[in-house]
């Protein structure tokens, strides 16, 4: 059973979007330092339930998306194939992160999936 472990919220104005969700939730938003603007929100405290997420500049029509953890990214886009849907975007390796893909159901409807980097520790 695949369970998300991310959230993506989009939006036209990410600053104020951010500044919202700051004053409204006390949630922890920062620019992340990455290749591409992107902004890293923390919804609470390591070990309590819920998830983290992002903000990014809105370039879906969606508003939000979930992102899934599986082993292979491979594997699961031909799943979704197989099943009625289709990779709209990526594979994209994320520095330090994973192997990331966007996805839509056969009703359209958009997720992500990321396989993540193996642990060189």
């Amino acid at each position: 059973m695949k369970r998300p472990v991310h959230f993506e919220i989009l939006a036209d104005d990410v600053e104020k979007v951010a500044e919202f969700y700051r004053e409204v939730l006390d949630w922890k938003i920062s620019l992340w330092e990455g290749p591409q603007p992107y902004w890293l929100v923390n919804t609470g405290p390591d070990g309590t339930s819920g998830i983290n997420g992002g903000l990014m500049h809105r370039h879906f029509s969606q508003p939000g998306i979930n992102t899934m953890e599986v082993e292979s990214l491979e594997e699961m886009l031909t799943k979704v194939e197989e099943a009625g849907g289709k990779k709209i975007q990526g594979p994209v390796e994320i520095p330090e992160v994973g192997l990331h893909a966007y996805c839509q159901d056969p009703e359209g409807n958009i997720f992500g999936l990321i396989q993540p980097a193996a642990d060189e520790s």
